[in-house]
């Protein structure tokens, strides 16, 4: 189907992990569910992405020790090749669309610090 609706709010609370909604080979996107004190490693992509906070409070941290806090109806926009690691430091869940230009298949992850290929795909879904 050339277009879907999603209630993101409930379709985060239902799926409770990283769901991918749309995989093309220009784009992808997905809806990002994120348990209390749930966070990953730092860390950056090949593209450019956008996450926007649904519900929750995210705080995106960052390799100088810097941090920033996102609240429902906030949006970062990051460059491929940056660094950042998200965090949902609240005792509620966090929902957030994430965007990316491309395809998952030709997405990289590398962590921080050691420039590893990150391949292990934690509370993801498709």
């Amino acid at each position: 189907m050339p277009i879907e609706v999603i209630d993101t709010k409930a379709f985060g609370h239902k799926e409770k992990k990283r769901t991918v909604v749309l995989d093309t080979d220009r784009f992808h996107a997905w809806v990002h569910y994120y348990k209390p004190d749930q966070k990953d490693e730092m860390h950056c992509h090949n593209q450019d992405q956008t996450f926007q906070v649904i519900e929750g409070v995210l705080t995106m941290n960052f390799p100088d020790g810097g941090s920033v806090i996102l609240t429902p109806g906030m949006m970062a926009t990051i460059t491929g090749g940056s660094f950042y690691q998200l965090h949902n430091k609240e005792n509620d869940p966090l929902i957030m669309i994430g965007t990316r230009s491309g395809a998952v298949k030709n997405t990289v992850k590398v962590e921080h610090g050691t420039g590893r290929i990150i391949n292990e795909r934690i509370n993801y879904s498709k």
